[in-house]
C-alpha cells in the first residue's frame, strides 16, 4: 500500500503545482452558487424552505460534465503520449498499484471540491446566517451519494483515459459517457419497449442519486456505484496489462 499511497500523493499534489486544481475548485463553486441561488426553480430563495435538495441536484451534473472529465483525461493518456507510462511500468511497481494510485489521486481532488461545497450549508444554516432548521441527516446522506457517485465517475474517466493516448479524446469520451449515464433515466419514458425503459431507469445516475438527496440510503444504490467503480478499475488494470505485453 505504500507504493499506492506514493503514486496517489504524487498525482494529487501535481494538480496543485499548476492552476488546474485552483481553477476547477473555484470555478465549480462559483457556478454551483449561481445555479443554486439564481437558476433552479427561480433560485433557492423561491423554494421558501430550508433544504439543500437543489444543490444535490446540480452538483452531480457539474462533476460529470466539467470536473471529472478535466481531472481524469490526463491520468493515463498523457502518460502514454509522453512515454512516461512505459518507464513507470518497467519499475518495480505492480500494474494494480499504478491504477489504484492514479484513481485515488484523482478522486482525492474531486473529494476536496465536494468537501468545499459543505461551506454552503454551514454558512447558511449554522454560522453566520442561520437561516433555519436544516435536516443535517439528509445533508449527510446527500454527501454520501456524491462521494459514491464521484468514485464511479472517476473510475469511468480513468478507464477511458487508459484506452486512448489523447487527452482531448479521453475528455470527450468521459463527458459523453457520463452524459448518457446521467440522463438515460429522463429518456426512459420515450422507449416503447418495457425492458429498455427498465434498463434506462436502472443505470441512470440521476435516479440512483435521488434517494440520497431525500435522506434515503438504499443498499442497492450503494452496490450499484461500488460495482461500477470496481468494474472500471479492473478493466483499466487489464487495459494496462495488455499494453504491457503488446
Amino acid at each position: 500500500m505504500r507504493t499506492v499511497w506514493n503514486i496517489a500523493k504524487r498525482e494529487f499534489t501535481s494538480n496543485f503545482l499548476s492552476p488546474l486544481a485552483y481553477v476547477v475548485i473555484c470555478l465549480s463553486l462559483v457556478l454551483l452558487g449561481i445555479f443554486f441561488f439564481m437558476v433552479w426553480g427561480g433560485g433557492f430563495w423561491q423554494a421558501d424552505r430550508a433544504t439543500m435538495a437543489q444543490m444535490f441536484q446540480w452538483m452531480p451534473r457539474g462533476l460529470a460534465f466539467v470536473v471529472v472529465p478535466v481531472v481524469t483525461m490526463r491520468l493515463l493518456a498523457e502518460e502514454k503520449r509522453s512515454g512516461t507510462l512505459e518507464m513507470l511500468i518497467t519499475l518495480p511497481v505492480k500494474d494494480h498499484e499504478v491504477i489504484l494510485g492514479k484513481f485515488l489521486g484523482a478522486w482525492g481532488l474531486v473529494l476536496v471540491l465536494i468537501a468545499a461545497t459543505a461551506l454552503f450549508p454551514i454558512f447558511m444554516f449554522w454560522w453566520p446566517w442561520n437561516l433555519g432548521a436544516l435536516d443535517w441527516r439528509t445533508v449527510g446522506s446527500g454527501y454520501l451519494g456524491l462521494v459514491l457517485f464521484s468514485a464511479a465517475a472517476v473510475s469511468i474517466g480513468l478507464l477511458l483515459s487508459a484506452l486512448t493516448e489523447s487527452q482531448v479524446i479521453a475528455f470527450f469520451l468521459t463527458w459523453a459517457t457520463l452524459l448518457v449515464f446521467t440522463f438515460w433515466g429522463l429518456a426512459a419514458d420515450t422507449f416503447s419497449n418495457q425492458v429498455m425503459r427498465d434498463v434506462a431507469a436502472y443505470v441512470s445516475f440521476d435516479a440512483r442519486l435521488a434517494p440520497f438527496a431525500r435522506g434515503m440510503i438504499n443498499t442497492r444504490d450503494l452496490v450499484f456505484f461500488v460495482s461500477i467503480c470496481f468494474g472500471c478499475l479492473m478493466t483499466s488494470f487489464w487495459a494496462l496489462e495488455r499494453r504491457k505485453w503488446a
